[in-house]
């Protein structure tokens, strides 16, 4: 199973040769845990239905569909690690799947491309952030959704305070060495332990030291977040908080954060304590984008069109898209002419085009608000900011 990510979204878009199937599923938990495999059989039924209307032999459809089949038939505690919903990925060669916090209805599309709409509240509204998990002896940069937290492999960041300064070994064993206190408060200076050794730093060059470190933690960083506009929050010991705001210069630092000594929690754990002082603000940028596209609708510069928002996300036109969750426009959109069919229902060389819209304005850099179709504006299936 791999991360959900902008990025594994982008290979979900481009990966595709042929037809493809995306299955979602609702999980069961608890007594009814049971129901699970049956919904999936059933669902790989109709899966394997679809792709027989569409022409392929029994020999291929297998080979789409077996993957999937191998990887639960092979864990006995597969439907025990899932979560709300289950999205399925296949096609000849391909097989993704990925356990989210979203309880889906039932589905599946049988179509040239997967379909992605479902599962955009994880990489939008749910919001995509980052945790910078700080100490003296160590730097973690986690990506994190409510859902979901891997660890960034840094390079070109220092990771240790003693690293960033160049101590020699004499200095690393004599003349630096920094007690630190435990238990009690998140605040070393609170502490009786400080500082020992011979020619101790006073505390305000030991601050500077922290400092010089973090200035080269936040230059080392830049590689990772330059251009992100997702918010970054600290982890860390009370007093490290002010040193590095003083060096950081990545706009999107949230003043709030986690404090206590990070290099005691699991990714898991960090990313579980700071969803919860990012999700209020992914909650406000969203009205406050609803009350962007308001100011904007007598300007030109928004539609709820189909035929004018798809060619605008493919063409990088769109800066911001609300699109309806549970809610499907069959068509086909053809980019070399910016030509629109429009289908009531799903015909071969369809695909749903509010999830194309949708993709194609986060692969362009774009913001999707993926959310339910009576909290679009104007009612309609989709609502588009145009850049220009």
């Amino acid at each position: 199973m791999s991360l959900l990510s902008v990025d594994e979204l982008k290979t979900l878009v481009e990966e595709p040769k042929g037809l493809s199937v995306s299955i979602y599923m609702p999980i069961t938990i608890g007594a009814e845990i049971q129901q699970n495999p049956i919904r999936f059989k059933n669902l790989i039924r109709e899966a394997e239905s679809s792709l027989e209307e569409n022409g392929l032999s029994n020999k291929e459809v297998s080979e789409i569909l077996q993957p999937i089949q191998e990887v639960v038939d092979s864990d006995d505690n597969f439907w025990q690690q899932q979560n709300d919903g289950l999205a399925i990925f296949l096609a000849s060669g391909i097989c993704h799947y990925y356990r989210v916090p979203l309880n889906f209805d039932e589905l599946v599309v049988v179509t040239d491309h997967f379909h992605l709409k479902p599962l955009l509240p994880v990489l939008t509204g749910d919001g995509r952030y980052y945790v910078l998990a700080l100490s003296q002896q160590d730097i973690r940069l986690l990506e994190c959704t409510r859902s979901s937290v891997r660890e960034i492999q840094l390079e070109d960041v220092p990771k240790s305070l003693e690293e960033t300064l160049q101590y020699d070994e004499t200095a690393k064993e004599g003349q630096r060495r920094i007690s630190t206190p435990k238990g009690g408060t998140n605040n070393s200076f609170q502490h009786a332990g400080s500082f020992h050794g011979q020619g101790s730093p006073d505390r305000d060059k030991f601050q500077r030291d922290i400092v010089q470190f973090f200035h080269a933690v936040d230059g080392g960083l830049q590689k990772y977040l330059k251009g992100k506009r997702a918010p970054l929050v600290l982890a860390a010991v009370e007093y490290l908080f002010p040193l590095y705001r003083e060096a950081n210069t990545y706009q999107h630092l949230v003043e709030e954060g986690i404090t206590g000594n990070p290099e005691n929690l699991k990714p898991e754990e960090l990313q579980a304590q700071t969803w919860e002082i990012v999700e209020p603000i992914f909650l406000q940028e969203q009205q406050e984008a609803i009350a962007h596209y308001k100011e904007l609708t007598a300007t030109g510069r928004t539609s709820t069109d189909i035929k004018e928002a798809v060619p605008a996300a493919y063409f990088g036109r769109v800066d911001q898209l609300f699109v309806a969750v549970g809610v499907q426009q069959w068509g086909s959109f053809n980019p070399e002419t910016s030509t629109i069919d429009l289908h009531p229902e799903a015909q071969p060389g369809d695909e749903d085009l509010l999830n194309a819209a949708a993709i194609q304005t986060l692969l362009n850099g774009g913001t999707v608000y993926a959310v339910e179709p009576e909290k679009v504006p104007d009612e309609a299936p989709l609502a588009a900011v145009f850049r220009y």
